[in-house]
């Protein structure tokens, strides 16, 4: 049993609760029984041990409605793609910055802040650079904060990673240049994020990057078989691509999907970079986390869930 600031009839606020994490959180929050508030844009469905508020990141009175007796807030919320640096800072600048000021606010100490690795290399995109300046207002904020940086993550509901497992079941998965990354598991990711609420010498004040404990990585072309493993019985066929052309491809994308490409020139300059890998003494402590989820099997369940949503075909 986990025991953590939002336990013993406390409550835990959390913002983007309604997306692929923030479901996690919430799955795994039930199974710790810890009562959650939690943002949301869109009418929700009621749900044992969630208040749901209604409101998004800039609305400051719904972050106060959201924080008003909390113990913690995880911050998930924020901007993936967007069409422009000013939609990335709105969502994960301006919006983390509203956050910290609700959370002095409301009396709420606690902030376990989810960044991304992309922020270690503010130069390569304009995502990756907003990410960072939202880690920067957390650790400049005089609250009690934790950050968290994962890689590559995965699982059920994921639409990010979803364009890799309908290319591996053709056969055929378009690469960037050979590199290494590092992938979890979103239930154990939501575990850590949980784990962390308490407040200790151990993590306060201290930014950590968690994976599944794969020694060394991966390499792009592993983790695509194994992706095809997960969806096929025939061995996929890997195709890494230079650097031009996933540029050229991300052109297409966004003039063939405007908004909603997900190949965008700013993801494609992050994901040709050749080191993704989680860096070295990282890694939340052992004592209080580690990864429980084998990614190859991780990977087949994933598939399995697209599968009964209809989303792999």
């Amino acid at each position: 049993m986990i025991t953590t600031a939002g336990s013993g009839g406390d409550l835990v606020a959390v913002t983007g609760a309604t997306g692929f994490v923030g479901q996690a959180v919430l799955m795994a929050a039930g199974r710790h029984g810890l009562d959650v508030r939690a943002l949301t844009r869109r009418k929700q469905r009621l749900r044992g041990g969630v208040e749901w508020v209604d409101g998004d990141l800039a609305d400051t009175a719904a972050l106060r409605r959201l924080m008003d007796g909390a113990s913690a807030v995880i911050h998930i919320a924020g901007v993936v793609n967007a069409p422009d640096a000013a939609g990335f800072d709105a969502g994960n600048v301006q919006g983390t910055l509203r956050v910290i000021e609700a959370a002095h606010e409301m009396g709420v100490g606690r902030v376990v802040h989810v960044s991304s690795l992309a922020a270690r290399e503010p130069d390569l995109s304009i995502y990756g650079a907003s990410k960072l300046r939202g880690e920067k207002l957390v650790r400049a904020s005089g609250l009690d904060w934790t950050v968290v940086r994962p890689p590559a993550v995965f699982g059920p509901r994921d639409t990010e990673m979803l364009e890799l497992f309908r290319l591996a079941r053709r056969g055929v998965v378009p690469l960037p240049p050979p590199g290494r990354l590092s992938v979890i598991h979103v239930a154990d990711l939501a575990e850590l994020l949980l784990a962390l609420l308490p407040s200790s010498e151990d993590v306060t004040h201290r930014m950590f990057e968690p994976d599944d404990g794969e020694p060394g990585g991966w390499t792009h072309v592993r983790l695509a078989q194994a992706i095809g493993a997960a969806v096929r019985e025939k061995p996929i066929r890997p195709l890494s691509l230079s650097p031009r052309l996933i540029g050229l491809a991300a052109r297409a994308d966004r003039l063939v999907r405007g908004s909603k490409a997900k190949l965008t020139p700013d993801r494609a300059r992050y994901i040709c970079h050749p080191d993704w890998m989680v860096g070295e003494g990282l890694q939340p402590p052992r004592s209080l986390w580690r990864a429980r989820i084998d990614t190859p099997e991780g990977l087949k369940a994933t598939a399995a869930w697209y599968r009964e949503a209809g989303w792999l075909k």
